[in-house]
C-alpha cells in the first residue's frame, strides 16, 4: 500500500507501478490539504477577481471571462476539447504510473481539486482500471495536456479504459472501480490536465529499462573479456582512484567482482604478448561509468519531478494566493530523457564493438565468427550486422529532443520542451539495446565454450547457464532470431540484474 502524503514517492514506487497493480490510499493530512485548497478556490471566486482557468478561458483565451453559471461546463469542455491525442495507446504500466504521479501531485494541496475527484482517481488505481491514452500529441508544456485529457475523460464517465486488457467505456470503467462520474467544479479539469506526469512516467519507464540493460551490459562485457582471454588490469582500483567519478569506480568494482577466480584469466597471466586490449574492453569502466552517472543524474531529476506540483495556476491556501507560473514546463524531464537516451546509445555502441571483436579471430584468438568449420558455417557473421543496425537506429534516436521547440496556442505558449516524445522514444531504444546485448551475451557464451576445459568465474559461469537456458551452443548454423529475442526478453525482465544489482541505488538513487 502506497500512502499518499506520508512520504515522497521513490524509484521503487515507480517500479511497482510499472510492474503490476498497486494499492494507494490518501492520508488524513493529504486530505486536509486537498480540502483547504478546494475551499480556497471557492472563496476566491466570491471576490469576482479573474483567476486563470477558473473563471477565464485557457491559453490565448485567458482574457475571456466566463460567467459563473458556466464554470463547471468550462472544466468539462477543457477535458473534451483537449482529448486530441493520436497514435498507439501507452502501455499499461506507464498508465498506472501516470495515475500514481497525478494523484501524488494533486495530493499536495496546491491545485484546488476536490476530494471526490481524488477518490475517483484513487479508485481507478486500486481496481487497476487504466484509461486508454494515445501516446502522441503532447509537446511537454503546458504540461501533457492531450494525454492527460484522455485520462480525465474516464473520470467524467467518457473515453475508454482497460481492465485486464478488456476495453470498457468510461462509464462502465468507473462502475467497475466502484466510483461515479466526477462533476467537475471550478479549476478541476485544468488541475487534471496540467502537469508533466505523462512525460515523467515515460521517462521513468525508460530509465528502469535502461538500468536493467546496463546491468546486462556490464555482465556481457565481463563475459567478453574472458571470452577473448583479455586482461583485468584495466579494472584495478588504483587506476580509478586517480579519476574518481562515482560511476567509473562502481563499474570497475563490478568487473573485478565478476571476473574474480576465473581459470581463463589465470591461464594467461604469463606468456601472453598482448600488451593492451581494444578500447571496448579496456575502457569499459570509463564508458559504462559515465553512462551510469548520466542515468543516476536522470534518476535524481525524475524523482524530484515525480514529487513536484506541475500544475498552473497554483493555489496557496495559507495566504489565499493563486499564482500563475510555469511549473508545467517539462524541460527537466526533457533533459533527463535526453541523458538517458545518450547513455542507451553509448552502451549499445560499446557492446556492438565487443561483438565485432569477438567474431574477429585476429583480436579474439577464437575461430572466425565463433563457429566450428567456418566457411561452411557463417556463425555470428550476421548477428553482428543486426547489432550494428540496431546501434545505428539508437544513435539516430538519441538526438536531443530538448533542443527542439514549436510555438503553440497562437504563440502564447511559445517555447515547449518536447519532453513527452523525448521520453517515449526511450521504449524502442531500450528494446534495441536489449537485443544488442543479447547478441553479445550469446557471442561471449560461445567464446567461453571454446576455452573449455577452462572455466570462468563462479558468477560468470552462472550467467552462462542462464544464457544457455534460452540459447543453446552452436556447433553448426541455425536460425538466430528466436534465440536473440528470448535472451533479450531475459534482459527486459531483469534476469541478469542479480549479477550486477542495484546500479542506481549504489549511486545514491532510490
Amino acid at each position: 500500500m502506497i500512502r499518499i502524503g506520508d512520504r515522497p514517492l521513490t524509484l521503487d514506487d515507480a517500479r511497482a507501478a510499472l510492474d503490476g497493480p498497486i494499492a494507494v490510499t490518501l492520508t488524513a493530512p493529504a486530505e486536509s490539504k486537498i480540502r483547504r485548497s478546494a475551499e480556497t478556490v471557492q472563496r476566491l471566486l466570491t471576490t469576482g477577481e479573474a483567476i486563470y482557468g477558473v473563471n477565464t478561458g485557457f491559453g490565448k483565451l485567458a482574457k475571456t471571462r466566463i460567467a459563473a453559471s458556466d464554470l463547471s461546463q468550462l472544466q468539462i469542455n477543457i477535458v473534451r476539447s483537449h482529448a486530441a491525442g493520436v497514435g498507439a495507446p501507452l502501455e499499461a504500466g506507464v498508465v498506472r504510473l501516470i495515475l500514481l504521479l497525478k494523484l501524488n501531485a494533486l495530493a499536495q494541496g496546491a491545485s484546488g481539486i476536490s476530494l471526490d475527484a481524488m477518490a475517483a482517481l484513487a479508485a481507478l488505481i486500486n481496481h487497476d482500471v487504466l484509461p486508454i491514452i494515445p501516446g502522441q500529441g503532447s509537446v511537454g508544456a503546458s504540461g501533457d495536456l492531450a494525454p492527460l485529457a484522455h485520462m480525465s475523460l474516464v473520470l467524467i464517465g467518457e473515453g475508454a479504459a482497460t481492465l485486464k486488457s478488456k476495453r470498457l467505456n468510461g462509464a462502465d470503467a468507473l462502475a467497475v472501480a466502484k466510483s461515479k462520474p466526477v462533476a467537475l467544479g471550478p479549476k478541476e479539469g485544468l488541475a487534471l490536465l496540467n502537469g508533466t506526469q505523462v512525460s515523467t512516467a515515460l521517462a521513468l519507464a525508460g530509465l528502469m529499462a535502461a538500468e536493467r540493460s546496463a546491468a546486462a551490459a556490464v555482465l556481457a562485457g565481463a563475459l567478453s573479456v574472458d571470452a577473448i582471454m583479455g586482461s583485468d588490469t584495466p579494472f584495478d582500483p588504483r587506476i580509478h582512484a586517480l579519476r574518481p567519478h562515482p560511476g567509473q569506480q562502481l563499474a570497475a568494482a563490478h568487473y573485478r567482482r565478476l571476473l574474480a577466480g576465473s581459470q581463463i584469466r589465470a591461464s594467461h597471466l604469463t606468456d601472453d604478448d598482448r600488451v593492451q586490449d581494444p578500447y571496448s574492453f579496456r575502457c569499459q569502466p570509463q564508458v559504462m561509468g559515465a553512462c551510469l552517472d548520466l542515468l543516476a543524474q536522470a534518476a535524481r531529476m525524475l524523482t524530484i519531478e515525480a514529487n513536484a506540483v506541475s500544475d498552473n495556476p497554483l493555489v496557496f491556501a495559507e495566504d489565499g494566493a493563486v499564482l500563475s507560473g510555469g511549473n508545467f514546463h517539462a524541460e527537466p524531464v526533457a533533459f533527463a530523457a535526453d541523458m538517458t537516451a545518450m547513455a542507451i546509445a553509448e552502451i549499445g555502441s560499446l557492446s556492438e564493438r565487443r561483438i565485432a571483436a569477438l567474431i574477429d579471430s585476429s583480436i579474439s584468438l577464437l575461430p572466425p565468427f565463433l563457429i566450428r568449420n567456418p566457411g561452411l558455417n557463417s556463425g555470428f557473421m550476421i548477428p553482428q550486422c543486426t547489432a550494428a543496425a540496431l546501434m545505428s537506429e539508437n544513435k539516430q534516436m538519441s538526438h536531443p529532443a530538448s533542443v527542439d521547440s514549436a510555438p503553440t496556442s497562437a504563440n502564447q505558449e511559445d517555447h515547449v520542451s518536447m519532453a513527452t516524445h523525448g521520453a517515449r522514444r526511450l521504449g524502442p531504444m531500450t528494446a534495441n539495446l536489449a537485443r544488442i546485448i543479447a547478441i553479445e551475451l550469446m557471442a561471449a557464451a560461445e567464446g567461453l565454450e571454446f576455452r573449455r576445459p577452462l572455466v570462468s568465474s563462479t558468477l560468470l559461469e552462472e550467467a552462462h547457464a542462464v544464457i544457455r537456458s534460452k540459447a543453446a551452443r552452436r556447433d553448426e548454423d541455425r536460425e538466430f532470431a528466436t534465440d536473440t529475442e528470448a535472451v533479450a526478453e531475459l534482459i527486459a525482465e531483469g534476469a541478469f540484474t542479480r549479477f550486477v544489482p542495484g546500479l542506481l541505488a549504489e549511486l545514491g538513487c532510490r
